[in-house]
C-alpha cells in the first residue's frame, strides 16, 4: 500500500487553504474548488453556513466523502420527461472514447459512460464511480477509492481492473491515444495499478498535486469502460451511465434511453434524442423551428438570435477557453521578445472582449492562468493597450519602420474576427499583416512539427478549449519540446517553474509558482491570449434541469420540459 499522508501533513494542507480564505486571498468558491481536488472534505464544515447552500445544492468538496448519486442540476419535477432533443454538430468522425477530440462528440459519451470523478458548476471535483481519492505525502502516487454495486450496460460489475484497463489503453503510445498529450510525463502505461476490487493506484511519473482533474470529466477521453472491451464502441455505446444505446446513426444522429440499472437515480426523460447538423446556423434553425430543445456550444456573435429572445435561455459558465495568438521565438522578426512584448501591446483587450462576446468574457493576460482557475496570481498587473510603448520596443528592436508578416489562422467560430482585429492593431504601430485563414484540417494538417501550419507559421491564432486546470496549456503549448508548442519557445527557467506548480500540493505553492510563470511569460511574450470566454447552452424557455460542463459534457438525466 502506498504511503499516505500524515495527520500532520492534512492539517497543513488545511490550514493553509482555511489561512488562505481567511486573509482574503481566495473566496469560498476558489476553496472548495481546491479541497475537492486534493481530498480536503473536511474543509466544508468550517466554512459552510448551514444555511448558506441551498438543500438542491450537492455537497461541497466531497473528495474524500462517500456520494450516492451524481451531482443534481437544479430541481426538477419528479414526472417523467418523455424526450428531450438535442441539436448537435455532426461529430468529426467515428465515436471511439480513446480517439475523440472534438465537441461534438463528448457529449455523446457521457449520455451512456460515466468518470471516475466530475466537474460541477463551480470547477470543483464530485464523486461519480470513484468516491474518494487521496495523495500520498509526496503527490506521486494518488489512491481511488470506487463505488459499489455500479453495473455496465451488460451487466458486467464494474471493478478496478476496468479502471486500470481504461487507463492503460490511454497512455498505450501504441494507440492513438487523443490523451496521449495529457498523460504525457504524468502517467505512463502499466502504472494504474488494481490494489483489491475496489481500490485503485496512479503511480506518476512526478508529484502532481492536481492529478485528480487528469482522470476526471475534465479529460474527456477517461469514461471507464470494460477491461473487456475491444473496440467497436458505435455499436454498443456501453457504459455504466444514465442512459442506454438505443440507436446509432453516423452523420443522422443518435438515441438513448433511460437505464433502469443506473447506479443513481434514475433518469428523468424516458428518452434523449440527439439530431446531428452541419454547422451552427442549421443548429440554429432547428431551435427556432421547435425542432429542439437544448443547443450545446453557442457562440456569442452567431447565436445573438437566441440570446436576445425570451423565447428561449441561455445557461453560462465561466471557462479557461481562449486563443493563443503564438509568435515564433525561433525565426524571423519574433525572435526579438520585444516585438513579441510590441504587438502584445498593441491589442485593446477591453474593446476586443466587449466586441466580440458582448461582455461574456474576461481579460487575458498572455498566460494560460484562466480568472476561473483557483491558482492565478491575480496580483500580477494586467497588460492593456499602450501602442507608444509598442513603437518604441519595435523601434530599441531595430524595426522601427515596420516589417511584413503573414497570420495564419483556422476557420472557427470569432477567430476570423479576432484576426482582422489582430491585423488592425498591428497596423497602427507599423505591423502589416496578411491573413491567411484556412479550414481547420489544412490549418493543423498533421498535427506535427514540418507537418502542420499550425505548428510552422511565424505568427498564428488556434482555439483551446476548457480545462479544468492549467497544466496541460502549461506544458504541451509552452514547454520546452512541448507537442503544441507552436511558439518554438524554449526556456530552461520556465520548464523548472512548471514542473514546481504542477508538483505542489497546497494552494499557496500553487499560487507562488503561478505568479513566477505569469510575470516570466509577460515578459517573453511567446504568446498573446486576449481573452478567455464563458462557456454557453441554449434551451428552449420550458426546458429545466441541464447541466452542462465547460469541456462540452452534457448531464441531461435531470432534465425536464414544464409546461
Amino acid at each position: 500500500m502506498p504511503d499516505t499522508p500524515s495527520a500532520r501533513d492534512l492539517m497543513t494542507l488545511r490550514a493553509a487553504a482555511l489561512d488562505e480564505y481567511r486573509s482574503g486571498r481566495v473566496d469560498r468558491r476558489t476553496l472548495l474548488r481546491y479541497a475537492s481536488a486534493i481530498g480536503l472534505g473536511s474543509i466544508c464544515g468550517v466554512i459552510r453556513p448551514a444555511s448558506a447552500t441551498p438543500a438542491s445544492a450537492p455537497a461541497a468538496g466531497t473528495a474524500s466523502a462517500s456520494a450516492s448519486s451524481p451531482a443534481p442540476g437544479p430541481a426538477a419535477p419528479g414526472r417523467p420527461t418523455p424526450l428531450i432533443r438535442v441539436a448537435g454538430l455532426t461529430p468529426a468522425g467515428a465515436i471511439d472514447p480513446l480517439t475523440i477530440s472534438d465537441p461534438a462528440s463528448v457529449p455523446l459519451l457521457n449520455q451512456t459512460c460515466d468518470y471516475l470523478a466530475d466537474d460541477d458548476e463551480l470547477g470543483r471535483l464530485i464523486p461519480s464511480l470513484a468516491t474518494a481519492w487521496k495523495p500520498n505525502a509526496r503527490g506521486d502516487v494518488w489512491t481511488f477509492t470506487l463505488r459499489e454495486g455500479v453495473k455496465f450496460h451488460d451487466g458486467q460489475i464494474l471493478s478496478a481492473k476496468d479502471v486500470v484497463a481504461t487507463f492503460d489503453r490511454l497512455t498505450d503510445p501504441a494507440s492513438g491515444s487523443a490523451a496521449l498529450s495529457v498523460f504525457r510525463g504524468v502517467l505512463a502505461k502499466g502504472n494504474t495499478k488494481a490494489v483489491d476490487a475496489r481500490t485503485v493506484t496512479f503511480h506518476l511519473d512526478a508529484p502532481n498535486g492536481s492529478f485528480p482533474y487528469y482522470v476526471s470529466s475534465d479529460n474527456y477521453n477517461a469514461v471507464i469502460l470494460p477491461a473487456s472491451y475491444t473496440g467497436g464502441f458505435e455499436k454498443s455505446f456501453i457504459g455504466t451511465g444514465p442512459f442506454r444505446l438505443e440507436n446509432y446513426q453516423p452523420r443522422r444522429g443518435a438515441t438513448f434511453v433511460r437505464n433502469p440499472g443506473y447506479w443513481g437515480p434514475p433518469a428523468i426523460p424516458e428518452r434523449v434524442q440527439f439530431s446531428f447538423y452541419a454547422d451552427a446556423p442549421a443548429q440554429l434553425l432547428a431551435m427556432q423551428g421547435r425542432q429542439a430543445d437544448v443547443m450545446p456550444n453557442l457562440a456569442v456573435l452567431g447565436g445573438l438570435s437566441l440570446l436576445n429572445n425570451p423565447a428561449f435561455k441561455v445557461l453560462s459558465i465561466k471557462s479557461s477557453s481562449h486563443r493563443q495568438i503564438h509568435m515564433r521565438c525561433d525565426q524571423g522578426p519574433f525572435v526579438d521578445k520585444r516585438v513579441r512584448q510590441a504587438l502584445a501591446l498593441s491589442l485593446d483587450r477591453d474593446v476586443i472582449t466587449r466586441g466580440l462576446f458582448r461582455g461574456r468574457a474576461q481579460l487575458g493576460n498572455d498566460s494560460p492562468f484562466a480568472p476561473v482557475f483557483a491558482s492565478t496570481d491575480t496580483s500580477v498587473a494586467q497588460r492593456h493597450v499602450d501602442l507608444a510603448q509598442a513603437r518604441q520596443l519595435l523601434a530599441q528592436a531595430g524595426v522601427g519602420n515596420g516589417f511584413a508578416v503573414t497570420l495564419t489562422t483556422e476557420r472557427f467560430q470569432e477567430i476570423g474576427d479576432l484576426a482582422v482585429l489582430v491585423q488592425n492593431a498591428a497596423k497602427a504601430i507599423g505591423i502589416a499583416i496578411t491573413l491567411r485563414v484556412e479550414s481547420q484540417g489544412e490549418y493543423y494538417g498533421a498535427a506535427t512539427f514540418g507537418k502542420s501550419d499550425w505548428l510552422d507559421s511565424p505568427l498564428g491564432i488556434t482555439d483551446y478549449g476548457h480545462r479544468g486546470i492549467p497544466n496541460v496549456f502549461l506544458s504541451a503549448t509552452l514547454a520546452s519540446g512541448g507537442a503544441w508548442n507552436a511558439a518554438h519557445f524554449r526556456d530552461a527557467g520556465y520548464d523548472r517553474l512548471v514542473s514546481d506548480y504542477v508538483g505542489a500540493l497546497d494552494l499557496p505553492s500553487q499560487r507562488k509558482s503561478a505568479g513566477k510563470i505569469q510575470r516570466l511569460l509577460l515578459d517573453q511574450t511567446p504568446v498573446a491570449i486576449p481573452y478567455f470566454f464563458d462557456a454557453l447552452t441554449a434551451t428552449t424557455a420550458n426546458v429545466q434541469g441541464v447541466r452542462f460542463t465547460a469541456i462540452s459534457q452534457l448531464y441531461l438525466q435531470r432534465a425536464s420540459l414544464v409546461e
